[in-house]
């Protein structure tokens, strides 16, 4: 953990832990898992002041590097992000406008002139012949005299 001013980078602060972690880790294992109290870290602390000492000024040629590569990182990944949801906009677009192009192929019997023609005479005679036969039916049943 590092405190540091309110405007300081957050990623020079990340750089800052991350550069302290790699020069613990080159320092001898042992020292550091002896390590019980705070006041331990006094031996380290030439290490930590060195380093502390390359991120005070975040103007330096070293921090600015460092916040310009992080900064390219994030463009290019924004940028991969952005060309991925074009593409996939386009393949939509692509895939709504093929069926709109081709056309559909009906069956040759049910889109078929003749058909509409049979239909449109033969309707409403059948129409009229079931509504007759329902009638009759009703009439039939309703009639105390009817015997099968």
């Amino acid at each position: 953990m590092t405190l540091c001013d309110s405007s300081y980078p957050r990623k020079l602060a990340f750089h800052y832990l991350q550069d302290l972690q790699k020069e613990f880790e080159r320092l001898d294992n042992s020292l550091v898992e002896k390590i019980t109290r705070p006041y331990s870290f006094v031996k380290f602390d030439g290490v930590i002041g060195s380093i502390r000492k390359q991120y005070i000024d975040t103007r330096t040629q070293a921090n600015l590097s460092k916040l310009n590569a992080n900064t390219k990182k994030d463009s290019e990944i924004i940028t991969e992000h952005i060309s991925e949801i074009l593409q996939r906009k386009r393949n939509s677009e692509i895939s709504e406008r093929l069926p709109a192009t081709t056309p559909r192929t009906a069956s040759p019997v049910w889109g078929s002139p003749l058909l509409e023609v049979i239909a449109l005479k033969w309707t409403p005679i059948t129409a009229i012949v079931a509504v007759a036969a329902i009638l009759l039916w009703a009439s039939l049943v309703l009639t105390d005299n009817f015997i099968i």
